[in-house]
């Protein structure tokens, strides 16, 4: 065959085995962008940073070891377990998509991630380690104080460690799911089944809290609108006052930052408590004490269903 003939064929294959888009969706969940465009300088030192033991007190634990990108960006624990054994007062949020939320932590107390940064590191339970010790040693390495010469006029200092592992955090977004194809155009990137969880999740009121292009993370909500959780739990800890350990407001107990659903699916257990440990467990504990309404089992697994195509890439891989 000719070989001209054959590279038309060869395209019209690919134009034929395309999806066919319609128009954008415009819907209160937004698509994840492809990039954040960090500098793939200081991304890079921050990754490298992100797996280093010597930011703990000890040597014994990184910033993976409670929130692995390769793990949904959690540890899988109910409680991280810190530098000294000690276990946490909370579960471990997601560090997929920590870039694309309002706040940091589950009380919201940071900022922003450098600031997220500058609290683990020095929390007497996570990290337990000296921003003096940490830049000392990062300094004492010479491959990093060459990347950070390049990457920064001022070299090795505690600001531009905060900001390198930021840089890095920045890039670990999940663009590309199922859901999102769908947002964009491709109507069969998800199910029938899946449709209609969607239709389900913005009936019941689900979406009231979780839109947005992070599908949450963006606002604050009490945990326990509808019904005392806390209560019926039993073993309140100090954890529990969520905001209120921030503002000392009344109005903020039992405030958390909504968390984001993106990737969902691999991040159990959840809550700050980590006491649902399935995504079924945790859409019964949302009808009964967010929302206070009561919804068929057909109805809870179609909705379950929905959140699973939520799943985005990381680097290009699921």
């Amino acid at each position: 065959m000719h070989s001209g003939a054959f590279i038309a064929m060869a395209g019209l294959a690919l134009a034929v085995s395309a999806p066919t888009l319609a128009a954008p969706l415009a819907e209160p969940i937004k698509p994840v962008p492809a990039t954040l465009k960090q500098d793939p300088a200081r991304a890079e030192i921050g990754r490298q940073l992100f797996s280093d033991t010597r930011l703990s007190g000890n040597g014994k634990v990184s910033c993976v070891s409670c929130h692995d990108p390769t793990k949904g960006g959690v540890d899988g624990r109910e409680r991280s377990i810190g530098w000294s054994g000690k276990t946490t007062g909370v579960n471990a949020p997601t560090v997929l998509n920590a870039a694309l939320n309002f706040r940091q932590f589950w009380n919201g107390r940071a900022a922003s991630l450098e600031e997220q940064v500058v609290g683990v590191v020095q929390n007497p339970v996570e990290m337990g380690s000296k921003w003096d010790d940490v830049v000392v040693k990062i300094a004492r390495e010479p491959k990093y104080r060459d990347a950070f010469a390049a990457a920064y006029k001022d070299g090795v200092t505690k600001v531009n460690i905060q900001n390198a592992i930021a840089t890095y955090e920045r890039t670990l977004i999940t663009p590309n799911s199922r859901f999102d194809r769908f947002l964009l155009g491709d109507r069969n990137a998800i199910t029938e089944e899946e449709k209609a969880g969607y239709v389900k999740f913005k009936q019941y009121g689900c979406i009231a809290c979780h839109q947005g292009v992070n599908v949450g993370g963006n606002m604050f909500q009490k945990f326990g609108v509808m019904g005392d959780y806390f209560n019926q739990r039993g073993n309140r800890t100090d954890a529990d006052m969520g905001r209120y350990l921030v503002t000392g407001d009344e109005g903020d107990k039992h405030v958390f930052k909504v968390p984001s659903l993106r990737k969902v699916a691999l991040t159990a257990p959840y809550f700050h408590d980590g006491t649902a440990k399935t995504l079924e467990d945790a859409v019964d504990v949302m009808f009964r004490y967010q929302l206070g309404r009561v919804a068929s089992k057909e109805d809870k697994a179609a909705i379950v269903k929905f959140l699973n195509t939520l799943t985005g890439e990381v680097g290009g891989k699921p």
